[in-house]
């Protein structure tokens, strides 16, 4: 059996063309940048917790030089006096007074951090500041003479297809370059809150971790952070953070050793095309508001649970997650114009940020104390002992048991005093509401974007919506400490 290419004759000029498309050399270009890129090794003292007595071994014995080898013990306890675990990256110089750009992981929990540059010289490195969200740091060492840098370009204009290279320190040999082209942009691996990689064929391996992406004019448009390997080798699939996100961050580390994020303040989520439907809207779009946190910028009444937020500060809003990314990009304080839709309608409305670190102190604040206290039970009993009478159970709304949220329901449930509306008392198996994660002691607040406060007004809104041939039902649900989130049920 032979095989042959599809494309016959035809195919060895196309490939022969494309060859000819790519660059000649990138021989010159990489000179002038190879030595701005650096070798980053650090250690990390680990702490060894077997406890187990280095033996005694009479003076003299020919076993002892091994002993001593081995457990490296003084007073007879060296196995506690832990082991040095070393690791390898990249870097690279973002100013000639000796500003390092490199990935957060590859600094992390490091005692000691050495920058290796081209020449061979070495230089002790002082960490500056991290952004685990963006895996980000960046270093300070004290160069004699001024170093070698290399600009930052706009990773905004790179378009899939475009030449980059990639200099690093591939599993530990330094200095590699490598060439290829932008695969896709835009990517979310789920590394973090705002992710938007560049992806490479470029080869990048373990140790290219922090070194540069260049464009074809020498200028950085990526950090390499990542690769989707079986083998921890290149497989031609490499993710690098763009200078659209990381120019900023390495600014706020170097003018205040941290980040300082805009906040709007808001929970959010996706906007599914049953949600899009619900709300009546063409197509799903947007970041659907879905809670507003108390004490926050937007606690003011600007933005509203329900809106859909769909352009912010002149930028689109395509997914959820774009909207998290374009307001932690913004100033703190910052006066900016958010374009939502509302009931249908599209509206603007003006709203100064605050900053997200003090923000999500006071997130972690409210749900402590959203959550109910461990040391009380689901016991259905008053503080006399007395039983109280379980709830209601109703015929099923939507494949579900409601009752109104007395206290009766809420000692059932450990359903939190803020939480108002319509209990779920029991979810029928193999049901649409089943199907969407609802489970007893959610709370129905809201459909249609309408409150409720008890299970004859679910009942009716519910008719309702049956009467307009709605296929699905948009519901609010909390759960029992005080948790909003936005589904639909279909309406069989």
């Amino acid at each position: 059996m032979s095989f042959s290419l599809a494309a016959g004759p035809l195919a060895a000029p196309a490939m022969a063309q494309a060859r000819q498309a790519g660059p000649e050399s990138v021989a010159d270009l990489a000179e002038g940048l190879l030595d701005a890129v650096v070798n980053i090794s650090t250690s990390q003292n680990v702490k060894n917790e077997d406890k187990a007595p280095m033996p005694q071994v009479p003076e003299g014995s020919p076993f002892q030089d091994f002993f001593d080898e081995f457990f490296k013990g003084d007073g007879g306890e060296g196995s506690n006096q832990g082991q040095t675990v070393n690791s390898l990256g990249s870097g690279f110089v973002i100013d000639p007074a000796g500003y390092i750009a490199t990935n957060n992981h590859v600094i992390e929990g490091a005692d000691d951090i050495e920058v290796n540059f081209a020449n061979g010289s070495k230089l002790k490195a002082k960490l500056v500041g991290t952004d685990p969200k963006t895996d980000l740091a960046l270093l300070k060492v004290e160069p004699k003479a001024p170093l070698k840098a290399v600009p930052f370009g706009d990773s905004r204009v790179m378009r899939i297809g475009d030449w980059v290279m990639a200099i690093g320190n591939p599993f530990g040999l330094g200095g590699s370059v490598t060439v290829g082209i932008i695969s896709a942009r835009g990517r979310n691996i789920n590394a973090g809150p705002y992710d938007n990689f560049i992806q490479t064929d470029a080869a990048i391996n373990r140790g290219n971790s922090g070194g540069p992406l260049f464009n074809m004019k020498g200028e950085v448009i990526g950090i390499n952070t990542a690769i989707i390997s079986p083998s921890g080798g290149s497989i031609g699939i490499g993710f690098s953070v763009p200078t659209e996100l990381a120019q900023n961050i390495f600014s706020q580390l170097r003018e205040f050793g941290e980040t300082r994020r805009g906040w709007l303040g808001v929970r959010i989520q996706p906007v599914t095309d049953d949600i899009a439907e619900s709300l009546g809207m063409s197509e799903a779009k947007g970041a659907l508001v879905a809670g507003i946190i108390k004490g926050g910028p937007v606690d003011n009444g600007v933005i509203q649970t329900g809106d859909v937020v769909i352009r912010f500060d002149g930028k689109d809003v395509h997914e959820m997650r774009d909207l998290p990314r374009v307001v932690a990009e913004s100033p703190v304080g910052k006066a900016v114009d958010v374009v939502l839709l509302r009931n249908g309608k599209e509206m603007t409305v003006k709203v100064t940020l605050g900053r997200l670190e003090d923000g999500e102190k006071q997130v972690d604040a409210e749900d402590d104390a959203a959550t109910p206290d461990e040391g009380t039970t689901e016991e259905d009993t008053t503080t006399d002992g007395e039983e109280l009478a379980e709830p209601k159970k109703a015929e099923l709304v939507l494949g579900m048991g409601i009752g109104d949220l007395d206290e009766a329901a809420r000692k059932t449930f450990n359903i939190v005093e803020s939480v108002k509306g319509v209990v779920i008392t029991e979810v029928a198996p193999d049901t649409a509401a089943a199907e969407r994660g609802i489970v007893p002691g959610d709370v129905i607040v809201e459909i249609g974007q309408e409150a409720v406060a008890t299970a004859e007004e679910v009942k009716a809104r519910v008719a309702k919506l049956k009467s307009e041939d709605r296929r699905n039902a948009l519901l609010m649900i909390a759960d029992r400490t005080g948790a909003l989130r936005y589904i639909t049920v279909r309406i069989d």
